[in-house]
């Protein structure tokens, strides 16, 4: 755990947005990129995570649908990396609750996730994030987390 926090701390150092699509295998075997959200509004140090559209990532055959789990996992992965990349946190998150929202389907194109972290605590965060295909201003999918920022016990 501790290594993964120091390649996290320099990646962030060099600005090596690809090196966080690495550290996890995860992100790796469904194709995440991150990369610096440059949308007017977006704090500095906001991440932008996309994930490419794959006939494999279909929930269910003949739907043409991104399976909701994959949603998911995605907006809470992007949690993760946002959390760990501000570098407040001395340790990796842990999810307290995570509630999704689905509220269009995933079409077959190229998802993005962007993360907005509400407040932050010693002990807690809590994040909002949204998944959106083409337009960001209709999200396919939103989250609303907390997460424990302590050692674990």
């Amino acid at each position: 755990m501790v290594e993964l926090l120091e390649q996290v701390r320099a990646a962030r150092a060099e600005e090596d947005y690809s090196a966080l699509s690495r550290m996890f295998p995860y992100a790796s075997l469904i194709g995440i990129e991150v990369e610096p959200d440059e949308c007017s509004g977006a704090d500095p140090g906001q991440l932008l995570m996309s994930m490419p559209y794959r006939d494999d990532l279909i929930g269910r055959p003949g739907s043409g649908s991104l399976h909701g789990g994959l949603l998911g996992a995605f907006l809470e992965h992007a949690s993760i990396v946002q959390i760990l990349w501000n570098g407040e946190s001395r340790y990796l998150p842990r999810i307290v609750n995570f509630h999704i929202d689905y509220l269009r389907r995933g079409a077959q194109q190229k998802t993005f996730a962007g993360v907005e972290i509400r407040r932050q605590g010693r002990r807690v965060a809590n994040v909002h994030a949204l998944a959106w295909q083409g337009n960001r201003q209709r999200p396919i999918a939103a989250a609303r987390g907390h997460f424990l920022l302590t050692p674990p016990e």
